[in-house]
């Protein structure tokens, strides 16, 4: 079953993450995610979370294709970009639903 990842974070090092995005989309292709939507922080609303910059949604076939990527030998050069190159990283996981109805039977 599908999940999303939901990013939200700050840019600490521009240079740093321009490292990470480099290889970074063509690597979560590779283990079954896709970028669906990129965004950059407008205004708040409402809710009790500092705001972050930056909005990166991403869909994963599966939970272990999320897994496959995080935990990749191969990748371990390059989630230190990510986690150098951020701050205030915010990395929720949400399983996929046709609709709300799930959530509010009963």
């Amino acid at each position: 079953m599908a999940v999303y990842a939901l990013n939200l974070f700050d840019i600490s090092s521009k240079d740093e993450y321009l490292e990470y995005s480099r290889r970074s989309v063509k690597e979560v292709q590779s283990h079954g995610g896709r970028v669906l939507s990129l965004g950059k922080f407008r205004e708040s609303v409402q809710g009790g979370i500092s705001p972050r910059t930056v909005l990166i949604l991403v869909e994963w076939e599966s939970k272990e294709a999320f897994d496959s990527y995080r935990n990749d030998p191969q990748l371990s050069d390059l989630h230190p970009h990510r986690e150098n190159g951020t701050s205030n990283y915010i990395w929720h996981l949400f399983d996929k639903l046709e609709d709300l109805r799930p959530l509010l039977k009963d």
